[in-house]
């Protein structure tokens, strides 16, 4: 859309207010709300002010004046806030007016940018399956005298033996099995009528989804698949994903959560990415190769092999995250590739044998990610595996969850902690200064804060499990 047709979708809707939303650097979106009358063609060049001092790991207060500026082609009507319009926005300085480069979407842009300079390819296609639980309730606190979080969930198979959660009503007896919750129908798919609505306001929202279904986990795990998009339009679609999710839910009395592993003992959420490279309009992962691959998509992935340790940084961004990266519990935890293989940390899909269709999944990262970053970071390792020919080695098409001790030796592991793969991106990272699509900048300001916000601060806390492992001694 242009800046007017969005005034002209905003008389035509009846809009009365105009919400304007960007993305701190951590991943949470943000947003504040300007009447209709103040949106004029102008503003989409000029922007508007905020304190961007108030904004996590940005501007500090003695330099704190920035700008949100609308993307036009962004634009839609809310579906949960009545008479208003939303449209992403992008971050600049008011004085230079030079996009702000710890702006995350502005990283994608940069990225984009490298990509097409390179003339390796001109689109980067992603497509994201976002996993995600809804639980009846949820409460957690911590402080100084007590750390606890309780869940429930009707579909929980801890539920069984009592009354269904939240409601005072007697059990209905078809709770999800431990580990058995991909594709039940209802009744035990409790939670079908409710992805169905999330599906059709995401459509009406302008988001192309394929499907969505209950995925393993006990307790409300549900999956909604979005068709690929280029990297920046996914990202954004991604946070529209998230933003309609948690909204959905609680409209219905319930919640939902992108936390990679709130249940203990269960499968965690992830954040598959497919990615494929195009060229005028011809996709260039297709060939005669492994699986159906060409030469450049075997370099491709051996650039996301060869830098996944520090790719998780992005990709799986909080201390969670690699609770749900443990073996047996459909997370990929060894670093190499496969056809079908969903054991890998990445796999080729083979539902077709068309040349669009060809692309590979990092099934590593979850959905606590900033889409900006973490899709920004793959195409990055991708585009240096690309440049520098590096070889993938061999497949392993072995289930590895049944590998002997020494067969698991001889491939290498995902980082075991956040504060791990914090260190692999300190020691690794040039990759993704090219074209000044991560800043050093940018880079420092990740580690600091996921070091002294996230590790530091969890590490400080009595967890409540060491109360029952250390309290009598």
């Amino acid at each position: 859309m242009t800046p007017r047709e969005v005034l002209a979708l905003c008389r035509e809707k009846e809009i009365r207010a105009v919400d304007l939303r960007f993305m701190d650097f951590p991943g949470t979106q943000k947003h504040f709300t300007i009447p209709v009358q103040a949106l004029t063609v102008a503003s989409f060049e000029d922007g508007f002010g905020f304190d961007g001092s108030s904004i996590r790991g940005w501007k500090s207060i003695n330099e704190s004046d920035m700008l949100v500026l609308p993307d036009p082609d962004t634009a839609m009507v809310d579906p949960f806030m009545s008479g208003t319009l939303a449209m992403t926005c992008n971050i600049q300085d008011p004085i230079t007016r030079e996009d702000y480069a710890k702006d995350p979407r502005n990283v994608a842009r940069k990225a984009e940018a490298y990509m097409k300079s390179t003339g390796i390819a001109d689109v980067a296609n992603i497509g994201a399956e976002a996993e995600f639980f809804v639980f009846d309730d949820v409460r957690f606190d911590q402080n100084e005298h007590e750390g606890y979080y309780h869940v429930e969930s009707a579909e929980g198979q801890w539920t069984r033996g009592r009354p269904k959660p939240c409601e005072g009503k007697s059990g209905h007896g078809y709770q999800v099995r431990h580990r058995e919750g991909y594709f039940p129908m209802p009744p035990t798919d409790s939670l079908q009528d409710l992805r169905t609505e999330m599906m059709l306001t995401l459509i009406e929202c302008g988001v192309d989804v394929e499907s969505q279904h209950h995925e393993v986990a006990s307790g409300g795990q549900c999956e909604i698949d979005m068709r690929y998009q280029p990297l920046l339009k996914m990202a954004d679609k991604l946070l529209l994903y998230k933003y309609i999710v948690k909204n959905m839910a609680a409209r219905h009395g319930k919640t939902a959560t992108f936390m990679p592993k709130p249940l203990w003992n269960d499968n965690g959420s992830g954040l598959h990415i497919h990615l494929s490279l195009w060229k005028k309009g011809e996709p260039l992962f297709a060939g005669g190769g492994y699986a159906g691959l060409s030469p450049l998509a075997m370099y491709a992935m051996g650039g996301v092999l060869k830098h996944a340790p520090a790719l998780m940084a992005f990709c799986c961004p909080t201390t969670n995250s690699y609770k749900r990266l443990l073996s047996g519990y459909e997370a990929p935890v060894n670093l190499t590739y496969s056809s079908r293989n969903r054991s890998a940390a990445v796999r080729i899909p083979v539902y077709s044998p068309s040349a669009e269709s060809k692309r590979f999944e990092f099934r590593c990262p979850d959905p606590s990610a900033n889409g900006y970053l973490a899709f920004s970071a793959l195409l990055m390792a991708a585009l240096d595996g690309i440049q520098n020919r590096i070889d993938p080695g061999q497949p392993l098409d072995k289930d590895m969850y049944d590998l002997l001790p020494d067969e698991l030796h001889e491939h290498p592991k995902v980082p075991g902690s956040l504060e791990a793969s914090l260190e692999a991106l300190r020691k690794d990272h040039d990759f993704l200064l090219r074209g000044d699509v991560f800043t050093e900048d940018v880079i420092d300001t990740w580690m600091w804060y996921k070091q002294e916000n996230e590790v530091e601060a969890l590490n400080q806390r009595p967890h409540p499990y060491e109360f029952a492992l250390y309290y009598d001694v």
